[in-house]
């Protein structure tokens, strides 16, 4: 091949080069707009799809209840306070004044971890959820704290209860050792062993125990 040659033929490969490029670019930009298109569609009903699944686990989750009897004043509350996936403020809010001081009617709000609490105890006893917890103390105010502490060094002068993140409680027909056994067994915070005032302390402060 000589010369003349061998450069027309590099000239016209180029050229067939030239003229395919383009037609190339505008293949692959057809086919990745086509798997744009597609990967979006997908992703979508992907979206979709995982949206319903959960608001359909949302809807079957459990709820969460609490019932809760006063032994000192005798008031009863029935209080709904998770459903849907979710807490109910309205739930919240009834057990934030079913678990007031009960000698000075000040309120916090309790901490939900502790609510949980209480249903995973009951739950781990096997006691109906529409059964009743006594409520021997749920949120304590400094000043009931104080006179309390001043009367018995076993009521702690910086109280979880202050914090709304404890409670002393009893559920008739339990065992209070068993109750006891059930707290420690959940790993939840603190648990206090009182038999002789009857009842058990849960707080979700530090892991620890004492009786």
């Amino acid at each position: 091949m000589d010369a003349t040659n061998a450069h027309t033929i590099k000239e016209h490969a180029h050229c067939h080069a030239l003229r395919l490029e383009p037609l190339f670019d505008r293949n692959r930009h057809l086919s990745n707009a086509l798997f744009s298109r597609r990967d979006l569609i997908n992703g979508g009903v992907a979206a979709l799809v995982t949206a319903a699944l959960s608001e359909r686990v949302s809807a079957r989750a459990p709820e969460r209840r609490l019932v809760l009897v006063n032994p000192h004043n005798g008031e009863r509350y029935d209080a709904c306070f998770f459903a849907n996936g979710r807490y109910r403020a309205d739930g919240l809010a009834e057990l934030n004044h079913a678990m007031r001081d009960w000698r000075t009617g000040a309120t916090r709000k309790m901490d939900p971890g502790l609510l949980d609490l209480l249903v995973r105890v009951r739950d781990r006893l096997d006691v109906p959820p529409r059964k009743a917890l006594k409520l021997v103390s749920g949120y304590r105010s400094p000043k009931t704290n104080r006179a309390l502490h001043a009367r018995s060094h076993g009521v702690a002068s910086k109280s979880q209860h202050m914090l709304g993140k404890a409670t002393d409680i009893a559920i008739p027909g339990v065992p209070l050792s068993h109750l006891r056994s059930a707290a420690l067994s959940l790993r939840g915070g603190g648990v206090g062993y009182y038999p002789n005032d009857g009842f058990v302390h849960m707080d979700t402060g530090a892991l620890r125990h004492w009786s």
